[in-house]
């Protein structure tokens, strides 16, 4: 495989495809608990396909519940 032309968008979807609500939740749960960075890009594709499923007023409320709670500061990155 060559990862040049790799397309993360369509790998994660494709490993993804048929996955049933149950699925799904597990894949975030397990990539949250785990903390590990190599899982961030799935999620960043799984939000993107709940924000391009969304109506207006469920993208502003998810745009205001983030905003909430990130942190006022953040410690600086190394």
């Amino acid at each position: 495989m060559n990862i040049a032309s790799l397309n993360l968008r369509q790998a994660i979807m494709y490993k993804m495809q048929g996955s049933d609500a149950n699925a799904v939740e597990d894949t975030i749960s397990d990539a949250i608990s785990t903390g590990q960075e190599k899982t961030l890009p799935g999620l960043g594709v799984l939000f993107e396909v709940l924000w391009q499923n969304s109506d207006a007023a469920s993208r502003q409320e998810m745009v205001q519940t983030i905003a909430e709670h990130l942190p006022k500061q953040a410690e600086r990155p190394v």
